[in-house]
């Protein structure tokens, strides 16, 4: 009787343990004193090697369990794989990503202060700075999270959480499949969605004004130029525009950010 052949696993098995593996074996390099601190003190952050000369080793303080290695400023950059652009002040620090959880873990829990329900959705905001100052105004006005594709978005990295100077390690930050299909998601849980664009014929204090003073919202907004997709503005309840003193007004996608979250709060 001739030997069975062992069953192949699908393609598509395959393909999903490889993601896994990638997922888990994925590490980044935070930089910068603020950053680096801030991740030490994070609880959940998963920390793997803290790299400082001593100057920046003074300036830290609780390490928070682990144990430095201190070199010399000059060989800093040939020690840790960092961007040459980095100002990293003599700390860097290996880690694995943060883990949220799921879409509704993130939408509906209560953020620290919060004024009403408040989500910030990113469509193809890819620049890290961006993305990085944007964490920063959302943890400032109380947002519950800032959401964005897995693809065509900023990841994490050091750059980003040296630009949210420690909102990275507080403010979730969610990487979805698909937006479209989270954007409906958050409609089924009661946000309103409001997506921002200069074609907005409504004024976005105006459309706020006649919202519930705690109905849930999520600020839709597209990167800088090409804006949000068709798909993604058509998820939206309503398109509204930031209103300029001029006609020729424009702000970029993290300053609208932190102008729209203020007006979400008020």
């Amino acid at each position: 009787m001739a030997a069975q052949q062992k069953s192949k696993k699908p393609q598509w098995v395959i393909g999903k343990e490889r993601a896994r593996r990638a997922a888990a074996a994925e590490t980044l390099w935070l930089f910068g004193l603020h950053a680096v601190r801030d991740a030490l003190a994070n609880p959940v952050r998963d920390r793997l090697r803290l790299v400082v000369t001593r100057n920046a080793l003074d300036r830290l303080g609780e390490l928070h369990g682990m144990d430095p290695e201190v070199i010399d400023p000059r060989v800093f950059t040939k020690t840790v794989p960092l961007p040459d652009e980095s100002v990293h002040q003599g700390a860097a620090l290996e880690v694995k990503p943060l883990k949220w959880g799921g879409l509704s873990d993130v939408a509906l829990r209560e953020a620290p202060g919060e004024v009403r329900p408040l989500l910030v959705a990113l469509d193809r905001v890819s620049d890290p700075h961006n993305v990085g100052a944007i964490l920063r105004s959302a943890e400032v006005f109380g947002a519950r999270a800032v959401i964005a594709p897995a693809r065509h978005s900023a990841p994490e990295t050091g750059a980003l959480a040296k630009t949210a100077s420690g909102a990275l390690e507080r403010q979730p930050y969610l990487r979805v499949p698909n937006l479209a299909e989270a954007l409906n998601q958050l409609k089924q849980m009661g946000f309103t969605l409001i997506g921002l664009d200069g074609t907005g014929k409504t004024a976005l204090p105006d459309l706020l004004a006649g919202l519930p003073d705690r109905a849930a919202i999520c600020l839709v907004m597209g990167a800088e130029g090409p804006g949000m997709r068709e798909l993604t503005m058509k998820s939206c309840d309503h398109v509204a525009r930031i209103p300029f003193a001029a006609d020729f007004g424009s702000l970029n996608v993290s300053n609208a950010a932190a102008v729209a979250l203020y007006a979400g709060t008020r």
